[in-house]
């Protein structure tokens, strides 16, 4: 092992997260020990693997056992313990030719998984290995799809954007009887699953924002496979103009700070998300329309938000609640105790003067 990399000093480095390139290089090989490999990463040295792909794979997995678990402690020590955890196994480095060509023994063909999210490339790269199995991971998704029931379809994946694994929310949307047919605005659409339910149960006129090109990509793509030309896409902060009899959202669950572009998905800092889809309501649902916010109460389980919260903000944005349609979860690492609810809210009505 060289302690100083002497062949990759010059190859462009690759992210999608924003992560930078170790300052300190070192070539590595199967030679390399995991309790060395771990021991270099802590201190921060960037490990350019040069054995067989396969063995990059179990050092990986070796240096990942060693970073230890934060199991039963509190929410914000677990997401501490994952934050160093992916900073330590994001220094485990593989490098990429011209063209995206991955010059390792048994290596996969990465080569159109990197196109789709990196651009084409005419220059020799570095990118982590965690990184590099997460967008060969999310090709295969975009290539083979989510099954959604509720469409009798598939649902087309873009590397960083969130996926509807999660499909008890998608079932929410599906089974909850609809306030009217001609119009629905769906905040926040990310691979457009909601959209294409809402267009599927017979909605004429569907209009899907996000703030995130990644995720309007998507949805475009999969809106097209799906022949929905229904529906409008928007790129804007929550809202678009005018008013709706029927409004769904489905915001970021957490009310945490994100660590990577993909968690704003789930972590919405502060409930900003959430507090501004609740203050402009009432300016975008038609008089009797109703909005269906979408919420797991995993929040409230971790101790980050009270029920009571909830119900103020509701209160404070001038909306009352008409129902709720719950669901527990069916994906096998969710919290049993966990429920994913669909809140039927509408505008409050103003008192009747004497």
């Amino acid at each position: 092992m060289n302690p100083l990399s002497t062949k990759d000093g010059g190859r462009r480095w690759l992210t999608t997260v924003g992560t930078k390139r170790p300052e300190r290089l070192a070539d590595v090989d199967d030679r390399i020990t995991a309790d060395e490999a771990f021991r270099l990463a802590v201190s921060g040295t960037g490990l350019v693997w040069y054995g067989d792909f396969p063995g990059a794979r179990n050092l990986l997995a070796a240096m990942s056992r060693r970073c230890g678990t934060a199991a039963g402690k509190p929410f914000p020590d677990q997401r501490n313990q994952r934050s160093r955890r992916a900073r330590i196994l994001g220094r485990l480095l593989v490098p990429l030719d011209p063209g995206h060509v991955l010059p390792l023994r048994r290596g996969p063909d990465v080569r159109e998984a990197c196109a789709e999210v990196y651009g084409p490339s005419e220059t020799a790269s570095l990118v982590s290995l965690r990184e590099l199995l997460g967008v060969v991971g999310a090709h295969e998704w975009r290539v083979k799809g989510v099954e959604i029931p509720a469409l009798g379809a598939r649902i087309h994946l873009h590397h960083g954007v969130f996926s509807p694994v999660r499909g008890e929310y998608v079932d929410l949307v599906a089974r909850t009887p609809l306030p009217a047919k001609e119009l629905a605005f769906d905040i926040g659409t990310g691979t457009g699953v909601l959209a294409a339910v809402l267009a599927h149960r017979g909605i004429e006129r569907v209009v899907a924002t996000d703030n995130e090109p990644l995720a309007l990509a998507c949805a475009r793509e999969n809106f097209d496979r799906l022949g929905y030309d229904g529906i409008e896409i928007l790129e804007t902060d929550v809202f678009p103009p005018g008013r709706a009899p029927l409004v769904v959202c489905n915001p970021p669950w957490l009310p945490a700070r994100a660590h990577t572009p993909l968690e704003r998905a789930v972590y919405d800092p502060g409930s900003r998300m959430l507090k501004a889809f609740l203050d402009r309501l009432p300016r975008h649902l038609e008089p009797g329309g109703e909005a269906w916010l979408i919420l797991s109460d995993l929040a409230e389980l971790l101790g980050l938000r009270r029920r009571e919260e909830l119900l103020d903000l509701f209160e404070r944005s001038g909306l009352e609640v008409l129902g709720r349609e719950d669901i527990r979860p069916r994906h096998r690492r969710a919290d049993a105790k966990e429920v994913t609810s669909l809140w039927r809210l509408t505008t409050r009505a103003a008192p009747v003067p004497d």
